[in-house]
């Protein structure tokens, strides 16, 4: 699962007032100046602090994250860019940006040039 899934599986249960304001916070994350790193203490914090109304959608929402920080967070280090792209879905970004906004992409994904 990549991070444009992972919203998009989010916003299926943003009709708790307390997930809407995840899928913006989530959504907000692929323009600002948060690198990877920052998302998952940024996501763990909400889970830690936020009160789901339906422990269900917690769990289902927290496991789906779980499994994607497992995968495009703590593996990062190992990934190519594209791959970073991929998992974070910052293709077009990166591609229709220019080279400044490119190393702002690398710095996001924690890639060095």
């Amino acid at each position: 699962m990549n991070f444009d899934e992972y919203i998009e599986e989010v916003k299926k249960h943003s009709d708790d007032e307390v997930v809407a304001r995840f899928v913006s916070q989530l959504s907000a994350w692929k323009s600002d100046q948060c690198n990877a790193a920052e998302l998952a203490d940024t996501v763990e914090r909400f889970f830690g602090n936020s009160w789901i109304s339906r422990d269900d959608v917690h769990d289902h929402l927290y496991r789906l994250w779980s499994n994607f920080k497992a995968e495009a967070i703590l593996g990062i280090g190992g990934m190519t860019v594209n791959e970073r792209l991929y998992f974070f879905g910052l293709f077009d970004r990166y591609e229709g940006g220019s080279e400044e906004e490119q190393k702002v992409v690398y710095a996001k994904l924690c890639a060095s040039i």
